[in-house]
């Protein structure tokens, strides 16, 4: 079934055992540049599962190049650890590369100990709020000096290649991009100038590490930021850098800064792989496509196609360390798909905390959080099938346990069917249907559209319980809220009920921003749609334009709080209100809900009363704990946990992660 994926490839003399690589990602924090113990129990799992080459890092290069909880290989001191790694990897048949890292005007100051940060030009960074300082003729050639040491670094400790980043909005790409150069002299001006500082780069590490040692870049296939490089200026880029002696190239987006999204849901599976290809047919060396490509089908696909050599495989093997051997075994129900949810993998990085998984709680934690078989069977009774219970039941029976599990209505997954509902949000469903067929393989007795009491508990005389009931909306105490023009949000989601073509959603969190959003598309054409009518060239831009973003109702979303989608991880949080407005949703913030009429909402905003019409308003003011049975059963069962929303309602990552914690403890 898998044509190409598993078969070899050689990038320069290097010879990969399949087409599968782990390209670097800031996974799990250093203490001051070293390696730690968890980031070999990290990268060992992903090598035992089967891939053909993990790129660690990014790595610093000197001390204006990232923060102090990265990786570095900006000193020999650091070449002891990194050579321990490399023989840990390496010892179960995957190679290993390490990325050389500077973010330029990307660094923020506080990081690199209150000094300014450095770039091609004098230009303020949007990302950090920050302007750097241009780096002078013999500043450059320095910090060409350190990349240049830096591989030598890598090549010494063991490892088998290295990567520069001159993609993201990075150093490198601070000096290809005239968003960013301004530079009057050879490092500036033309493309042919602009190049040069990369070109340079790469020069200076082929004659560093000789004539034999892997180089790759990764670059962006486009920046997609207004006035910046496009995929036909990259294709000129890797052909010189493939002039320059580099042997692969790996191929990303846009930059940090860009209103594209990259990684997240909205980007359709493999949806840039395009940009591979447009590289692949510039250059004679390997080419690797990246971003959003989570299934060996597709990536073979992809490969088959011609559209790229390689694939990368980076949040897809944060999901599943697995996720090679069970594609090669044909065991491809039981892989644990990445949902591009972002929310234990890249929102983390902004607030300087370890990587985790929703979807693998595992992640990041290899060395504590084994799942270890149990030395005592026990009758297990898990009552709630939302991601908590579904996740406590398969640990528990993984460990060798009895297990039943009960859920009150008619199907698994509980609120993640609603978090799917809003377009591009599928994928929260690719986790449901992991976790069922885990339950069938581990055997789990599964009985739905039960309501479990206290009876059902003894009858059944589990020797442990676990109760993850989850949660149910919460009502707010505004006058008018028993109205018939009233309905909940997770009753729009579901399908339950349908509303008028003027409808107010109180609470602008994520339930009813998503919930907008779902209302907004109502009405608005589909991507196969849009396909068919751009192909046959049936309607005019202008007009499909219009078909795209506008739809049938008329929406307008009230927080009473001053910034919308508190709760909504920062990657993803943009994104969501980028396509409220482009959809025409009206939002408004720092108001606060008073009374709900018949012809709409009176809000308060600074003192002064308004009304907002509408024909329906939608309650979307966040949830409550429903854990009345454990409350009944907690003083009189020995052995119960309550977890998930049942004790706390949050957000789907907390309730794995408790569920994990659970079928471990029992």
């Amino acid at each position: 079934m898998l044509k190409m994926l598993f078969t070899p490839i050689k990038v320069g003399k290097m010879e990969l055992k399949n087409r599968m690589v782990m390209p670097a990602m800031h996974y799990l924090p250093s203490w001051d540049g070293m390696l730690l113990p968890h980031h070999t129990d990290y990268f060992v799992e992903r090598a035992r599962g089967g891939v053909a080459m993990i790129i660690i890092g990014g790595c610093t290069i000197d001390e204006y190049s990232g923060a102090p909880n990265m990786i570095s290989v900006r000193d020999d001191k650091f070449i002891p650890a990194l050579s321990a790694l490399a023989k840990a990897v390496q010892g179960h048949g995957a190679k290993i590369a390490a990325q050389l890292y500077h973010a330029g005007r990307y660094t923020h100051s506080m990081l690199i100990g209150g000094k300014q940060p450095i770039s091609s030009s004098s230009v303020r960074s949007k990302f950090t709020g920050e302007t750097p300082r241009e780096l002078s003729i013999p500043e450059i050639k320095q910090v060409q000096r350190n990349f240049a040491l830096a591989a030598a670094r890598v090549k010494r400790a063991g490892f088998d290649a290295v990567e520069v980043i001159a993609s993201a909005g990075y150093l490198i790409s601070q000096f290809l991009s005239p968003i960013v150069n301004k530079r009057k002299d050879e490092y500036g001006g033309d493309y042919e100038n602009r190049m040069r500082f990369g070109l340079e780069v790469a020069r200076g590490i082929r004659q560093e590490v000789g004539p034999d040692f892997p180089i790759i870049f990764r670059v962006a296939g486009n920046e997609f930021m207004e006035g910046g490089l496009e995929n036909k200026e990259a294709q000129v880029f890797c052909r010189e850098l493939e002039r320059a002696g580099v042997d692969m190239i790996n191929v990303t987006g846009g930059w940090h800064e860009t209103r594209v999204p990259q990684i997240t849901m909205g980007l359709p599976r493999g949806g840039f792989a395009y940009l591979a290809q447009g590289i692949k047919q510039a250059v004679s060396i390997p080419v690797m496509a990246c971003n959003r490509i989570n299934d060996p089908l597709l990536a073979d696909q992809i490969l088959r196609d011609g559209q790229a050599d390689l694939i990368g495989f980076a949040r897809g093997l944060i999901a599943d360390p697995e996720l090679p051997n069970k594609a090669m075994g044909g065991r491809f129900d039981e892989i644990n798909y990445c949902i591009a949810c972002n929310q234990g993998c890249f929102d983390p990085i902004f607030d300087q905390k370890p990587v985790t998984c929703l979807v693998n709680a595992r992640a990041g934690a290899e060395g504590k959080l084994t799942v270890e078989p149990t030395t005592r069977k026990k009758k297990v009774m898990v009552v709630g099938g939302g991601p908590a219970g579904l996740e406590a039941a398969r640990v528990a029976a993984l460990r060798g346990h009895k297990v039943c599990l009960y859920e009150k209505g008619g199907k698994l997954g509980g609120q993640l069917h609603l978090a799917a509902v809003p377009p591009e949000r599928g994928e929260f469903l690719t986790f449901v249907r992991y976790l069922e067929n885990q339950l069938r393989k581990l055997n789990v007795a599964v009985h739905t559209r039960t309501e479990v009491t206290p009876w059902h508990i003894k009858l059944e005389n589990p020797d442990a319980v676990v109760v993850a009931t989850g949660a149910e909306p919460l009502q707010p105490d505004i006058k008018g809220v028993d109205r018939p023009n009233v309905i909940a949000a997770w009753d729009v989601l579901s399908g339950k009920v349908d509303t008028g073509k003027e409808v107010i959603i109180i609470g602008g969190g994520a339930v009813g921003l998503e919930t907008a959003l779902f209302l907004a598309r109502k009405g608005t054409i589909d991507a196969e749609t849009l396909h068919f009518l751009m192909f046959n060239q049936a309607e005019s831009l202008q007009t499909l334009n219009s078909l795209l973003f506008r739809g049938l109702k008329k929406i307008t979303v009230v927080e009473m709080l001053k910034k919308l989608g508190q709760d909504i991880g920062t990657s993803t949080r943009w994104t969501i209100i980028q396509d409220l407005a482009r959809l025409g949703v009206k939002t408004m913030t720092n108001a606060l809900a008073k009374e709900i009429t018949a012809e709409g909402l009176i809000v308060d905003r600074e003192g002064q009363q308004e009304l907002i019409r509408g024909e329906t308003v939608v309650i979307a003011t966040g949830a409550k704990a429903v854990n009345s049975l454990y409350e009944d059963l907690k003083d009189h069962i020995k052995e119960i946990y309550l977890i998930g929303d049942a004790k706390n309602p949050r957000k789907a990552l907390e309730a794995v992660a408790e569920g994990l914690a659970v079928g471990r403890t029992i």
